[in-house]
């Protein structure tokens, strides 16, 4: 599922129950996280959830390095956030996702104004945990 498809889908949903709902639903649709991915090392620090992310990085025909995401949540919620950070930044290069507002994404869908402060944290944290792996990728093509 794409970003696009994602904010099509929350245009049509105007009650915050069903988009809430919607978010959960996206959830489900991760990839199982194995076991052994759930380390320190992978935990998004700055969540109140427990979020774990993985990062894989190929480099792509020009040669600029493409970030790939699989991760999870404990809490059903978040795991749909995850979903969706994953729908804005996976398959992009690092480039892209360094351009790539996020928060302005997340306000527009209107998670600033219904979702906790620590929800919102916590989104931020994994928006930072996404950029500072393509900063890294950058860093290390150089």
């Amino acid at each position: 599922m794409t970003i696009d498809d994602i904010r099509d889908n929350f245009e049509l949903l105007e009650d915050w129950d069903d988009r809430y709902r919607y978010v959960i639903e996206l959830g489900r649709t991760l990839s199982p996280l194995p076991e052994s991915e759930r380390t320190l090392a992978n935990k998004v620090q700055g969540c109140v959830s427990q979020v774990w992310l993985t990062t894989t990085i190929e480099r792509g025909p020009d040669g600029e390095p493409v970030l790939t995401f699989i991760g999870d949540s404990d809490a059903h919620i978040v795991r749909g956030l995850v979903a969706i950070v994953f729908a804005l930044y996976s398959g992009k290069t690092a480039r892209q996702i360094l351009d790539t507002d996020a928060l302005a994404v997340f306000n527009e869908f209107g998670f600033k104004e219904h979702l906790t402060p620590q929800r919102s944290n916590g989104l931020r944290s994994m928006v930072e945990r996404v950029k500072a792996d393509a900063r890294g990728a950058l860093a290390e093509a150089a």
